[in-house]
């Protein structure tokens, strides 16, 4: 079974919340009633609302598509509108703790969060990538629910949207600046991933792959690599100060110089041999990205 949670006002009828504002709240998971889901062992949440639960103990074993949160105490998770949240219970009444901050979409759009979202990939990672939490980050996190929850508390005037939406936007920046360091504290964890991405590029156009599926995508690449593509593609950028993609049109050039160096085929079969659909689209993109076309390349060396 799956429930849907759509509204603010229904969330917080979930966890014996009040609602005082429509579209945002700061939950205390430890006022909710022990729940069970009705004894089901799998339990399917679907959210229209953005959520971040900082998680303090294990309640529940939290999964996203196949694979489960390893949170500890301390571990923030995020889920995005439209994002289906499973959870193992064993069919147990279990006491829910931590906190959580919803808030509706509604509530962003026309901000300059609303307009810059997207931005937080966060929103957009898998199960094991969820955000580690030292104490003192832990503190960060909890002074800024505080600071939203002031505002909830505080009578409604023409201040409250800006300040409410301006702290979100706030928590979420140290978000960023924390997930940056984890990708630094976790490095053994992320310990040759640039290597193993490397050595799959080179499998790929070694293989018969391009000529059946076309040019490797940012999609394909984490998959093979047991990584969410937003994951990945900031993992990446981290390491090489390029994106994803660009990695991958690097390589695209690299091994296309060298196999145009092989005169026995024409410039066509190079394109086809390396994914591109129309031999034009690979004059194109080759132009661009060297300044000079593959015909004018082969000819100079």
């Amino acid at each position: 079974m799956t429930y849907q949670y759509n509204t603010i006002h229904a969330y917080n009828e979930l966890n014996n919340h009040e609602t005082l504002h429509p579209l945002v709240s700061v939950i205390d998971f430890s006022k909710a009633a022990p729940r069970n889901w009705d004894g089901q062992k799998l339990v399917r949440i679907n959210y229209g609302l953005y959520c971040v639960f900082l998680k303090e103990v294990k309640c529940g074993d939290l999964k996203y598509g196949c694979n489960y949160y390893d949170y500890e105490e301390g571990s923030l998770v995020f889920v995005a509108p439209g994002q289906v949240v499973e959870i193992e219970t064993n069919g147990q009444f279990y006491q829910p703790k931590g906190y959580g901050l919803v808030f509706h979409p509604d509530l962003i759009h026309g901000t300059n969060l609303g307009r810059h979202i997207q931005d937080y990939s966060f929103f957009g990672y898998k199960s094991h990538e969820a955000l580690h939490l030292s104490e003192k980050e832990r503190q960060v996190v909890m002074d800024c629910f505080e600071k939203i929850i002031f505002e909830l508390q505080h009578v409604v005037d023409k201040h409250s949207k800006k300040l409410i939406v301006s702290n979100i936007e706030l928590f979420l920046n140290y978000c960023t600046r924390f997930y940056d360091r984890q990708f630094i504290t976790r490095d053994t964890a992320h310990k040759g991933i640039l290597g193993k991405f490397e050595n799959l590029l080179t499998d790929y156009f070694q293989s018969g792959q391009p000529q059946q599926n076309g040019l490797p995508a940012v999609s394909y690449c984490a998959e093979q690599l047991h990584l969410s593509p937003n994951y990945f593609g900031d993992l990446i950028k981290k390491e090489t100060g390029k994106s994803a993609q660009e990695y991958i049109h690097t390589k695209i050039i690299d091994v296309a110089k060298e196999r145009i160096f092989n005169i026995d085929k024409s410039i066509s079969e190079v394109a086809y041999d390396l994914g591109f659909k129309y031999p034009q689209h690979f004059t194109r993109f080759f132009k661009q990205k060297t300044g000079i076309s593959p015909n004018v390349y082969r000819g100079l060396n």
